[in-house]
């Protein structure tokens, strides 16, 4: 699959870099090129430098032959615009737009986009946290629902990172709760786990 990721920061990054291991074919566009440098050593994706509005920019990453774009930017209205042009003048079949004013996701949704809210995804995460018992939140993506869910760090995972995970299929880490309270969206940095830790896991069914 053709997979076009606009912005390189730590989501854009962690995405491409995921999707790229698991054997898609994808292309990274940033203003910045010093971005790719959060890319993985291993990625074997194709780079662009420009901005994402710029139509130049996005044939020369690929979107004409692009299955699926994900608008990642850290500002809303730039990934409204270039989602808007990749679905207007390149009719890419599938487009997730990252918005994080939660009022704007919901009008833009309506409107037909592929909205991600981290906003919306952060407080349904921190609901599924304080559950009793490990509890449970859900959210719907189209046809996909991604299930949240918790659990208490275990003693041997003390000093230990999100790589030690054995994960079940389609699992992710979503982030982790300290002891005294502070939440950490996990985003493929760097993250050593302490004790009184509690892990928030995210699962597409």
């Amino acid at each position: 699959m053709n997979i076009l990721v606009i912005g390189c920061g730590m989501v854009g990054a962690a995405v491409a870099n995921t999707l790229d291991a698991r054997g898609h074919d994808v292309s990274v566009i940033d203003r910045n090129t010093e971005c790719f440098d959060l890319l993985s050593g291993q990625f074997g994706g194709f780079t662009s430098t420009g901005v994402a509005i710029d139509t130049v920019v996005l044939k020369h990453a690929g979107i004409e032959t692009c299955d699926v774009l994900f608008a990642l930017t850290e500002e809303d209205d730039m990934n409204i615009m270039a989602s808007q042009i990749a679905k207007t003048e390149f009719n890419v079949p599938k487009i997730f737009t990252q918005i994080t004013d939660i009022k704007k996701g919901a009008l833009y949704e309506e409107m037909g986009l592929s909205v991600i809210c981290p906003t919306k995804l952060t407080v349904t995460a921190a609901c599924a946290a304080i559950e009793e018992q490990g509890g449970g939140a859900e959210m719907n993506f189209e046809n996909y629902i991604v299930h949240f869910s918790t659990m208490d760090l275990p003693e041997e995972f003390v000093s230990r990172t999100p790589n030690d995970i054995g994960y079940e299929e389609d699992e992710t880490l979503f982030g982790v709760i300290r002891k005294n309270g502070g939440l950490i969206l996990y985003r493929g940095q760097e993250l050593t786990f302490a004790e009184g830790d509690k892990l928030i896991f995210a699962k597409k069914s």
